[in-house]
């Protein structure tokens, strides 16, 4: 009882491809491979230091100086 030959795993392959079929296992490859690039993106994205978190900061503190209306005030006759 030892690793697998390559038989072995030419035998599970071959049963794995029977079962999903090759389209739903290009289409599992491709999927894995986009959430690899959209991971490795996030972790560059995230190493570099910019000042795009200080602009929504800037929103809200914009926000608070402007009037409110209240839309469902009624006017008096």
């Amino acid at each position: 009882m030892g690793s697998f030959s390559i038989w072995h795993w030419l035998i599970v392959l071959l049963i794995v491809v029977m079962v999903f079929g090759t389209k739903k296992l290009k289409n599992i490859g491709s999927d894995l491979g986009g959430a690899v690039k959209g991971f490795k993106d996030g972790m560059k994205d995230g190493s570099t230091p910019d000042d795009k978190p200080a602009a929504p900061a800037q929103q809200v503190a914009n926000a608070s100086e402007k009037t409110t209306i209240d839309v469902e005030a009624k006017q008096k006759n």
